[in-house]
């Protein structure tokens, strides 16, 4: 049975959130906020997760999930970076960003796009993900928890719990953590292409 999670939205619970980390080590789906509405997370290896992810979300094989990661220093382990790439991500982190990139060995094949070998990297700028993952000790294989049909993501907790209990296995209550999702840029051939204007500036990338 799914387990629903009340937690502090500027000083969220420690406790909460290791027994977070406890179900997502355990091959478990939550939904999380973050600086730019809730999402899934899973583990990143956890294939049955981003599957059940891809059924929830009715989602095709070529779609680019993303790497939700604790910090800037993380993401050097998952993405390819030259010297422009790295000042640029690095001056827009932590953010409502997501960049697209090409991803190293580290990345399981399941979770890249299948054509370019790229995958979805970010690190958010949210009290309650960041704990998070400071306690999974590793990044979360996300998505925007948006449902077929519904026009917009989900914003309260509550809403979430009434309609997902039953396919996930936690839902983390951090408050309202608002509705724009994150801005896309897709930076595999160096020069920024902005797929998805959301939340976040980007009068420095263009």
């Amino acid at each position: 049975m799914a387990r629903y999670f009340d937690v502090h939205p500027a000083n969220p619970q420690r406790r909460s959130l290791n027994q977070v980390a406890d179900i997502v080590r355990g091959g478990g789906l939550i939904a999380y906020p973050t600086d730019s509405g809730f999402a899934f997370g899973c583990r990143m290896g956890n294939a049955e997760g981003l599957e059940r992810i891809r059924q929830i979300r009715d989602l095709d094989r070529h779609h680019h999930f993303t790497l939700v990661c604790s910090s800037f220093h993380q993401l050097g382990q998952y993405v390819e970076m030259n010297n422009q790439t790295f000042r640029l991500v690095k001056a827009h982190t932590p953010g409502p960003y997501t960049f697209i990139l090409e991803a190293t060995r580290e990345v399981p094949r399941r979770l890249m796009n299948p054509k370019r070998r790229t995958i979805g990297i970010r690190v958010p700028d949210h009290p309650v993900p960041q704990l998070l993952l400071q306690e999974l000790g590793e990044p979360l294989m996300s998505s925007t928890l948006l449902l077929p049909g519904d026009e917009l993501p989900m914003t309260e907790a509550r809403e979430i719990q009434e309609r997902l209990f039953h396919v996930v296995d936690a839902v983390i209550d951090g408050g309202h953590c608002g509705l724009e999702p994150t801005t896309v840029i897709d930076l595999e051939s160096g020069a920024p292409v902005i797929l998805r204007r959301g939340k976040g500036d980007v009068s420095a990338l263009e």
